[in-house]
């Protein structure tokens, strides 16, 4: 028996669209049949490199052969182009975050919903090898009960990153800044690990950007449902930027995951209780300067959004759920909502966060 071939639609060419192209182009089931982005000349371009259609989006979501819409656009118009494509009958893919603000991520969902569609936001640092070993150390009880979990983001960006777009350091598209932009994969993974986050205290600042509404540093402190705490950092004042880390601690041992390998994997079952001072865990590599991931996002691996739209098409062919669905997405948005409501007030901020309807 064949296997049934979906039709990709990529809206928004963007800095992150060849990353769909080349997964889709990697999927045997999948196969991209046109872009489309309101600045047209992007969208030739790169239909021209990938040699694919280039159509006005409402041409783009009346396509019979389109399945399923990639939606690339700035992070504050998610839920309106995500909303078009589900009400044309289409499955959604949309990149983190999932929308800027729980209301309109709500919207994004609930359309969803209601056409019977499938939705899903872009983490594929969760099928990172190391965090998937991460996870299964948590999962299998290695680590035993958790009780500390840090994330930090420390990044680069330029001035020019800043000027590159008119929506990039703005409240109203991109929602915030080195936590919402940069950080948002690494606040997913916090939570995936180490399960809901219950309370958030919070610091940000703008401190080495200049005319941008956004912060470069957010520092917060959460306190998990579990009785974890935690410390989560989210940069992009970091030069020349650092490979982004996730370290969990639990009574059972601590496992760190650097830029997505396991770096340190220390567990009691394995070696024993230390003397009574403790003792330190050897580093590993040899302290030489290595290339951050984030250094030049061109550089970053497609692998990741390839087994993320694998298991899109998995969910569409089995009715089933994505691992990364609407409502998985939107529990990183709200920590970051958090984040900044802490910061704003100056308070320790609870989950949830009440939603502010328009």
């Amino acid at each position: 028996m064949t296997e049934r071939q979906y039709g990709f639609g990529i809206i928004g060419c963007g800095v992150i669209a060849p990353f769909h192209v080349r997964a889709i182009a990697d999927l045997p089931n999948a196969r991209l049949v046109a872009v489309a982005d309101e600045q047209i000349e992007r969208a030739r371009d790169l239909a021209s490199t990938f040699g694919v259609e280039q159509l006005e989006v409402d041409a783009l979501l009346a396509r019979p052969d389109v399945d399923v819409v990639c939606v690339c656009v700035p992070s504050g118009l998610h839920a309106q182009i995500g909303i078009r494509a589900a009400a044309a009958g289409k499955h959604v893919v949309v990149e983190k975050p999932i929308e800027v603000t729980l209301e309109a991520a709500d919207r994004l969902i609930a359309e969803c919903d209601r056409r019977g569609v499938t939705l899903s936001v872009i983490s594929q640092h969760r099928w990172d090898q190391g965090v998937q070993a991460l996870k299964d150390l948590v999962d299998t009880g290695r680590l035993g009960r958790l009780v500390l979990g840090d994330a930090m983001v420390k990044w680069y960006r330029t001035q020019q990153y800043y000027a590159s777009g008119d929506w990039r350091g703005t409240l109203k598209l991109d929602g915030g800044g080195a936590l919402m932009n940069q950080g948002v994969h690494y606040v997913d993974l916090l939570q995936w690990v180490m399960g809901p986050v219950e309370r958030v205290f919070a610091r940000c600042r703008t401190s080495a950007h200049e005319a941008i509404e956004v912060e470069d540093i957010a520092v917060a402190v959460l306190s998990f449902a579990n009785g974890a705490v935690g410390i989560l950092e989210s940069s992009t004042a970091v030069y020349p930027g650092l490979s982004e880390r996730l370290e969990v601690t639990g009574t059972g041992g601590t496992a760190i995951v650097e830029a997505g390998a396991l770096k340190v994997r220390e567990l009691k079952d394995e070696k024993g209780e230390t003397s009574p001072y403790g003792g330190k865990a050897q580093p590993s590599g040899d302290g030489s300067a290595g290339s951050a991931a984030a250094a030049n996002p061109a550089d970053i691996s497609y692998l990741g959004h390839r087994e993320q739209l694998r298991d899109v098409l998995n969910a569409i062919e089995s009715g089933g759920k994505p691992a990364i669905d609407g409502a998985e997405a939107r529990k990183a948005l709200e920590i970051i909502l958090a984040v900044y409501e802490s910061a704003r007030s100056g308070r320790d901020v609870e989950l949830p966060l009440a939603v502010r309807r328009a």
